[in-house]
């Protein structure tokens, strides 16, 4: 009877660590700390006090660890933030979120008459900003800068939200012409390297946060993403820099890795064939003879079939975003999403060979290309 009582009482307390460890809302290391103060408590009331004193002290003690748990977060009135990639998906709906929550919002927009525009200029509070802006031109970047400065003067920017990104390309590494991973490049890294940088006074003004949506991918071998994914790289390992950085300045940095999620584009069917009939388009023949056009059209339907389950609810994202915001003590990196955890406990504590099975077999997992297919070579070895 007592074992299964306190067996009960560790049950509960340690799902509920587990569950906001999951939503990116309790740091590992804090959740470890009171797990063992929590074993302790328990091993004091067994071993020193009778089962109807001993459970309920525990218990209390389970409620207390679990308050201490809870991240303190900071004021929002008179913070302003700027996030890039308003017009769809994980900006669009940060943008609302944090106008609602009272911050200063400064959302960027490739197209100030797009969809998503429009929709934040109805649903959001009159003091959102919204301002056109396009990460490759440097001219746009010194506008949002002189646009924001003025306004921040005497504050200084609380936040930047690096949200904006690029990928149009499902293929191998080989396939995926040179000027995708240098367009890849030029929107992940140098367009976000260059606006971190331009708002980085303002941003140790007041010491402030910078929280960057970078991918998994740019962690792993994902099948099919060597551009996004290599851009995606070389982002996080900057901003795993200026974290450290930017430390002495009193500059949080915080990176954020989303599963899968439905954004902008990205569960949209037709846009990835039209995508893949320009790739093949682009592809020298020598290429397409080696791969086979089947083995392009097998990644596409993969891929699509894939996205499909992505989760369309980005609300677990947004969440992070705002934590890294406003916590006292932001994660340096946010895993939203279903799975996210297990593929990176497989990424960091199992072989490669384990992690690379794993990504192909949940991602895409390439079939044979045309040339080492046996019947191909049987007809080579004949002529």
């Amino acid at each position: 009877m007592e074992r299964w009582v306190y067996g009960s009482l560790w049950a509960l307390f340690a799902g509920s660590l587990l569950l906001r460890l999951a939503r990116s809302q309790l740091l590992p290391t804090r959740a470890l700390l009171h797990l063992g103060l929590l074993a302790l408590l328990q091993h004091l009331c067994q071993a020193c006090l009778p089962l109807p004193l001993g459970a309920p002290l525990t218990a209390a003690g389970c409620l207390a660890l679990g308050r201490a748990a809870q991240r303190r977060r900071l004021p929002v009135a008179g913070k302003a933030v700027f996030i890039t990639g308003c017009d769809s998906g994980f900006g669009k709906q940060a943008a609302r979120h944090l106008d609602s929550m009272g911050f200063k919002v400064f959302a960027s927009v490739l197209d100030l008459e797009s969809a998503g525009a429009k929709e934040l200029r109805q649903s959001c509070s009159p003091s959102l900003t919204l301002l056109q802006m396009d990460l490759t031109k440097p001219d746009d970047i010194r506008k949002a800068q002189q646009l924001v400065q003025p306004q921040t003067a005497s504050t200084g920017l609380w936040g930047l939200v690096n949200n904006a990104g690029f990928d149009d390309t499902i293929a191998d590494a080989e396939l995926s012409p040179l000027c995708k991973f240098r367009t890849c490049m030029d929107v992940n890294f140098f367009g976000t390297l260059e606006l971190t940088k331009a708002l980085l006074p303002l941003l140790r003004s007041s010491r402030g946060r910078i929280v960057t949506v970078s991918s998994p991918a740019g962690d792993m071998p994902y099948p099919c993403l060597a551009a996004y994914g290599a851009s995606k790289a070389a982002l996080t390992l900057l901003m795993d820099t200026f974290r450290s950085e930017l430390e002495p300045w009193g500059v949080k940095v915080s990176v954020i890795l989303p599963g899968y999620f439905k954004t902008g584009t990205s569960c949209d069917p037709a846009y990835w064939h039209e995508k893949k009939e320009q790739l093949l388009a682009s592809l020298p023949t020598d290429l397409l003879q080696a791969y086979g056009e089947e083995y392009i059209h097998e990644i596409n339907k993969q891929f699509v079939k894939f996205m499909k389950i992505a989760n369309e609810d980005l609300s677990l994202v947004v969440n992070s975003i705002a934590d890294a915001l406003i916590s006292t003590t932001p994660a340096p990196r946010y895993y939203p999403g279903r799975g996210m955890r297990l593929i990176y406990f497989i990424h960091h504590y199992l072989p490669s060979v384990i992690r690379d099975l794993f990504l192909k077999a949940f991602f895409i997992n390439q079939k044979l290309p045309r040339a080492l297919q046996p019947k191909h070579q049987n007809g080579l070895k004949q002529e």
